[in-house]
């Protein structure tokens, strides 16, 4: 097996653990058993249970994320958030676990002190990002932050309902739950 493959495996295979059992749940023995390989070569690519979670939410994690907003545009708001939403039903079985363990980090369930530092800091740009895309659409602008901030909270809704819990959500149902959000913008 190559090494890339090998890797790969050791990874996709740590998802599972860590979805299953959590961060301090999971053992690299147990992710190496499970793998196929010895308790060494797991440590030969990754020094740390700590440095394998940590790469698994720093760059796949931010990969699936930074993937997903790619595809936004930010001139019809309604169909692209509609877009962004319905496509996360459209995930792989990995990617969705990978999705659903920054989400435990995020909301402070699992990881360690400095993921969950990082991910605070990317929380505190989730609503400047909405905004500098909402704001420039809405009529009333005394109304901007309140829609945002409503429109954040739906999105967490139904990421949460797609990733977490393992729903297939219908895109006019997530189109006309959004725009009810949006029905303030031009």
């Amino acid at each position: 097996m190559a090494d890339s493959d090998m890797k790969a495996k050791i990874k996709s295979v740590a998802v599972d653990h860590f979805n299953r059992d959590g961060y301090h749940g999971a053992t690299v023995r147990n992710i190496a058993r499970d793998a196929g390989c010895s308790l060494p070569m797991v440590n030969y690519y990754f020094k740390s249970k700590q440095e394998l979670f940590h790469e698994i939410i720093k760059r796949d994690y931010f990969e699936l994320v930074e993937r997903q907003a790619a595809g936004f545009r930010a001139g019809d708001l309604l169909e692209s958030y509609t877009q962004f939403v319905f496509g996360l039903n459209h995930l792989s079985a990995h990617e969705k676990k990978v999705y659903r363990l920054g989400i435990k980090v995020y909301l402070g369930f699992d990881g360690d002190s400095a993921l969950m530092e990082l991910l605070d800091q990317w929380e505190k740009s989730i609503l400047p990002r909405h905004c500098k895309l909402v704001l420039p659409h809405v009529k009333d602008a005394k109304d901007g932050a309140v829609i945002v901030r409503a429109l954040v909270h739906l999105l967490e809704n139904l990421v949460e309902s797609i990733v977490v819990k393992g729903r297939f959500l219908p895109e006019e149902e997530i189109r006309e739950e959004l725009s009810i959000v949006l029905a303030n913008i031009q």
